[in-house]
């Protein structure tokens, strides 16, 4: 019995021993590659300004991320009631521009707009229209890309 434990207490201090210390303050986060490019696909599939206002935000700090800088492509596909991101006149323009200006690609899911009997015309004109969105993440992550899905915002009480 007591060879048992000390054998034990043995295995248990030796993996101990090979395992790294880590002390508060030292680990920085995940180190990128530098000589990799990333991709990372945002799927937004609902609408509302609180919806929109998180994803691109999470768009906007993705592509300020030092680690990543230079190094990183970003695609947003919106389908289902995610279409409210191209809306003409919903006070995302401005920002769809600027993200699309650091080489976002904007994408709007073709079937949606079909399905939910969305005119073309009602979006903003520099959007690209794909066949499906789903299709288009498929592909995405195929190629490696990151699937990247915020969600709506969690309000207090839910």
């Amino acid at each position: 019995m007591l060879k048992k434990q000390t054998l034990t207490l043995a295995f248990i201090s030796a993996t101990l021993a090979a395992m790294p210390v880590t002390h508060a303050g030292t680990f920085h986060g995940a180190q990128a590659n530098p000589h990799r490019e990333y991709g990372a696909i945002f799927q937004i599939d609902n609408g509302g300004n609180g919806a929109i206002k998180k994803t691109l935000n999470n768009i906007e700090n993705l592509l300020h991320d030092p680690r990543l800088k230079g190094h990183i492509k970003i695609e947003l596909i919106a389908n289902s009631k995610g279409f409210d991101v191209y809306v003409k006149g919903n006070g995302f323009r401005r920002k769809l521009k600027e993200l699309q200006h650091q080489g976002v690609i904007l994408a709007q899911c073709g079937n949606t707009l079909r399905e939910l009997h969305v005119n073309r015309h009602d979006l903003y004109p520099f959007i690209t229209v794909v066949p499906s969105g789903v299709g288009e993440i498929t592909i995405r992550e195929s190629e490696g890309w990151a699937y990247i899905h915020p969600g709506a915002p969690h309000h207090e009480g839910f």
